[in-house]
């Protein structure tokens, strides 16, 4: 490839990294408009499944496209997931009825599935091992910009132009980005290995199983009703017969045997665990923002903006050192320690607490996340043979929306239960007291993760050390 191709295709990679990031974040702020327009007497009760399909098809699709990039080619797999990405966009934004969009929403989830995962494949073929620092600083500020752009955008479109351009408007975008993607020359792929098809449906089948209990459980159902009981059992099924297929299966979809990559031992928990806690820290700091201290719902997203500013310099700032031969490893330890350190000042909020306060604490949330969560993406492109890059990365991915689906319902379920034990339930007082269980078991887990964090680095750094 020339120098110039090459640029174009990683400027085509971070917009596809842009829409990524926007999407997870647009829709839910024009979803009332949505639901007036196609279906204003039930559309209400239909609303979270705008979200949760989306999420379904992206989180089960993402182990196969890992193993398509590692058979087939970053390439072909990355135009493929774009293109499937705005062939859903288009039918989002064409949609009739809210049945339709709620289909096209999946159809598009299966492309956004891989937008942001086989990019990053991409990237790892197009920026040296050396370089790749870099990388994870831009990373940081994409993720704190779409944090704040993507609900004051989605907000906007829906008001000035209807909520129909939140899905049109990722046409052209997805068709520059096929135009620089074209030109892409990588040396991947042609492996000629067999794709585990069946153990590929059994993921699938069992990520949906338990996306839907977390989505469920504590909602529509009680935890402890049938169907969130017989929904639990049939995944564990599912996830012991995945187990025992990837165990068996000639070419397996997850090859177990990554793991013994200590790299890969240390991200994957870590990746949980960050992914777990890191929902509480927008959608519970809102939840304060408006239900304790009265922030009205278009006002509450601008708190987001002193998180998003520290994720961006922080990124930036710890990929720049790393790029020069600073550690990774301080960076990565500093970054999980002044999140679990943001975490446990968040969980000390008052109905009086100033809210330049909230803003620092954000800051210092936003600044863990920015310097930590890219570091982790870096180490494991860096540690992977290019062979397995696809696989190794969309399971750190996988990993990050499991911990996410997962933290979500538990801290639901948290707030619900402190709350309610609060008198009156309901009241401003029983909401920070719910708030501030979830954040000190965010806490927790963060601690967590920095600890397992710590203990895989020493000893990687004792095996090295003895070898």
């Amino acid at each position: 490839m020339t120098e110039t191709r090459k640029k174009l295709a990683m400027a085509g990679c971070l917009l596809t990294l842009v829409l990524a990031i926007l999407d997870q974040n647009i829709v839910t702020t024009a979803a009332w408009s949505i639901v007036t327009d196609l279906d204003p007497a039930h559309g209400l009760e239909r609303l979270p499944w705008l979200v949760t399909a989306y999420a379904l098809a992206a989180t089960a699709a993402l182990p196969l496209y890992g193993k398509l990039c590692d058979v087939y080619g970053a390439k072909i797999v990355y135009m493929g997931a774009v293109g499937l990405f705005v062939a859903g966009s288009l039918l989002c934004g064409a949609a009739a009825d809210m049945t339709w969009l709620i289909a096209a929403r999946a159809v598009q989830g299966l492309g956004g599935g891989g937008l942001m995962s086989v990019t990053l494949v991409v990237f790892a073929h197009l920026v040296p091992p050396q370089q790749r620092a870099g990388s994870a600083g831009a990373g940081g500020v994409l993720a704190g910009l779409g944090m704040v752009a993507g609900p004051l955008l989605g907000g906007l479109l829906a008001e000035h132009l209807g909520w129909r351009w939140i899905f049109l408007g990722n046409l052209p975008l997805g068709l520059l980005v096929l135009l620089t993607a074209a030109g892409l020359r990588l040396s991947d792929g042609g492996l000629r290995h067999r794709i585990d098809y069946p153990g590929a449906a059994i993921f699938a089948a069992a990520a949906t199983g338990l996306l839907l209990a977390t989505e469920w459980g504590g909602d529509e159902h009680a935890w402890t009703s049938p169907t969130i009981l017989t929904l639990g059992a049939v995944t564990l099924v599912l996830v012991a017969a995945f187990a025992r297929r990837e165990l068996t299966a000639p070419e397996p979809i997850v090859p177990l045997d990554l793991f013994r990559d200590r790299v890969m031992r240390m991200a994957v928990p870590v990746q949980f665990l960050t992914g777990f806690a890191m929902i509480g820290s927008v959608l519970f700091a809102i939840i304060y923002l408006r239900a304790a201290r009265g922030v009205a719902a278009a006002d509450s997203g601008l708190y987001l903006i002193p998180m998003a500013a520290g994720m961006a310099l922080s990124g930036l700032v710890s990929g720049r050192a790393i790029g020069r031969g600073a550690p990774p490893r301080t960076f990565l330890l500093a970054g999980l320690a002044m999140s679990a350190l943001a975490m446990l000042l968040l969980g000390l909020l008052r109905l009086d607490t100033p809210l330049w306060i909230l803003d620092l604490d954000l800051a210092l949330l936003g600044a863990g996340f920015g310097q930590s969560l890219g570091i982790l993406i870096m180490l494991v492109q860096n540690s992977v043979p290019v062979d397995r890059l696809g696989v190794a990365i969309t399971s750190i991915r996988f990993v990050q929306t499991l911990g996410i689906s997962l933290g979500s319902a538990v801290f639901g379920l948290i707030l619900d239960r402190v709350s309610s034990a609060s008198l009156p339930s309901g009241a401003p007082a029983a909401v920070v007291a719910g708030v501030d269980a979830v954040f000190l078991t965010a806490a927790a887990i963060m601690l967590a993760a920095l600890a397992t964090a710590a203990y895989g680095w020493r000893a990687r750094e004792t095996v090295s050390g003895s070898s």
